[in-house]
């Protein structure tokens, strides 16, 4: 059975060497509608705009960088997965791949639930309305005070991840003094390895998260929940077996794995637990290359895999749980930069920089992932020229966009464009040398607003208490 994946960066097994490229485009004015969000498009001038507002008049009122985010993309990417699914189903935005009060409004208003990993998150998403009961709790190391919090709030589900955590939680309903209100799923790590980054594979035994099967830790686990019936209520189980997965053979061998065990939960404790989740982890295109699956294509095959385990386990099907992340908010956004110098290198290739870098992508630095540019402030018929973005930081790693093609009259002062950053770029977003965090903009209509403002050297002062 073939599992494939395209990973966080070069395409796994067969990992790319370093200046691998693919041939220029035949048009470098060209906008792949695969790459690129919904309402994205070249003007009749030659500039580039979204959601009907070009990006010279967005850097004119809002400077760069900036993460443009196409708002009507983002809504349509979330209505695809609620509908994908239906109602037999429940979909949670993982918001770790990106969160502010605006997208958790968006996601409220299009019948999503959310997914958080920090108080920090849950914080966000309380303030911006979501019903607590629609929130699932993440995390490998919760404190008592983040498990007290989430049981005050009325978290819906929390997604245990150890021995330690079950006691803690256990302790925490008690002094509550109630039966946990809270939905509880135990995260298992299920032996199935997606051909993803060393970094973002989450199933393997060798890593930090979920309870394994394969040793008997997560059935242990389950033991541990049901024996404290006054406080804890075991709901189902959770799996997660990677990020930027492009098919769903990985999910049949979890699914397999993880109905075997609540088979096995039947046999031993004369329960059958209504719910399984699948976790995320589907990818998105960042280059042409790139193939993702439509999300319908996905709920078809992930509800079939589990009806049909199910039917030979002789269990009734539970209720599916997906939780896309940077499948919706992925393609949603691009990283408005200024081109500041066009630096030659005869023989190797142009160092372009930009006023961004590694602060507001680590991607790349961080997984070698790649991505697609552009020049988007005007067009251009002059020929190619392979280029390397860089950012402006103190590292020679800083690396926007390893190798990509952009026109050879390119010159400071341009606009050019990286999309599908909407997923992860602002949530890793640090102050290295004390960069400022750029601006999220969300554009809809013609019109563009600010939904997290750009920091401010008074932000980073006021941290500083000398």
């Amino acid at each position: 059975m073939s599992r494939s994946a395209h990973p966080a960066g070069p395409r796994h097994g067969d990992v790319l060497p370093e200046g691998h490229y693919q041939a220029p485009p035949a048009d470098l004015n060209a906008l792949d509608p695969k790459v690129w969000s919904e309402t994205v498009a070249r003007g009749a001038d030659g500039v580039v705009t979204v959601g009907g507002l070009d990006v010279n008049r967005i850097a004119a009122e809002f400077g760069t960088p900036a993460y443009v985010m196409d708002e009507a993309d983002f809504r349509s990417r979330a209505r695809a997965w609620r509908d994908a699914f239906g109602t037999e189903a429940d979909v949670y935005y993982a918001g770790k791949a990106f969160l502010s009060k605006a997208v958790v409004r968006w996601l409220h208003e299009e019948g999503l639930n959310l997914d958080v990993c920090s108080t920090g998150e849950l914080a966000v998403a309380l303030a911006a309305g979501m019903p607590p009961e629609r929130i699932a709790l993440h995390g490998n190391n919760k404190s008592v005070d983040e498990l007290e919090h989430a049981v005050k709030t009325g978290v819906g589900h929390i997604v245990v991840d150890s021995y330690e955590e079950i006691e803690r939680l256990a302790a925490v309903a008690g002094r509550q003094g109630v039966r946990q209100p809270v939905l509880m799923l135990i995260r298992v790590t299920v032996g199935v390895e997606a051909h993803t980054h060393e970094f973002i594979a989450t199933a393997h035994e060798d890593q930090k998260f979920g309870l394994s099967l394969t040793g008997g830790a997560a059935a242990e686990a389950v033991r541990r929940v049901l024996a404290h019936p006054g406080s804890l209520e075991l709901r189902g189980i959770h799996s997660h077996i990677g990020s930027q997965i492009f098919d769903t053979a990985g999910f049949e061998v979890a699914a397999r794995r993880v109905v075997g065990l609540l088979a096995s939960i039947r046999d031993e404790h004369g329960v059958e637990l209504p719910e399984i989740d699948l976790g995320g982890g589907l990818g998105i295109a960042y280059t042409s290359e790139d193939d993702p699956r439509e999300p319908a294509h996905i709920a078809a095959a992930l509800a079939e895999i589990v009806r049909r385990e199910c039917a030979a386990a002789n269990l009734t099907a539970p209720r599916l749980s997906v939780e896309p992340g940077r499948a919706i908010v992925g393609p949603t956004a691009f990283t408005l930069y200024e081109v500041g110098t066009v630096k030659p290198l005869e023989g190797l290739r142009t160092y372009v920089s930009v006023d961004g870098g590694m602060s507001d992508n680590i991607r790349t630095a961080l997984y070698d992932a790649e991505y697609t540019v552009a020049l988007v402030s005007r067009t251009s018929e002059a020929g190619p020229m392979l280029v390397r973005v860089v950012g402006k930081h103190c590292e020679s790693g800083d690396i926007v966009v390893r190798d990509a093609f952009l026109p050879a009259d390119l010159a400071a002062g341009d606009l050019i464009a990286v999309p599908a950053t909407g997923a992860y770029c602002r949530s890793m977003a640090s102050n290295y040398n004390h960069a400022l965090k750029p601006p999220v903009l969300a554009v809809r209509d013609g019109a563009a607003r600010v939904i997290v403002r750009r920091e401010t050297e008074e932000d980073l002062l006021r941290l500083d208490i000398g």
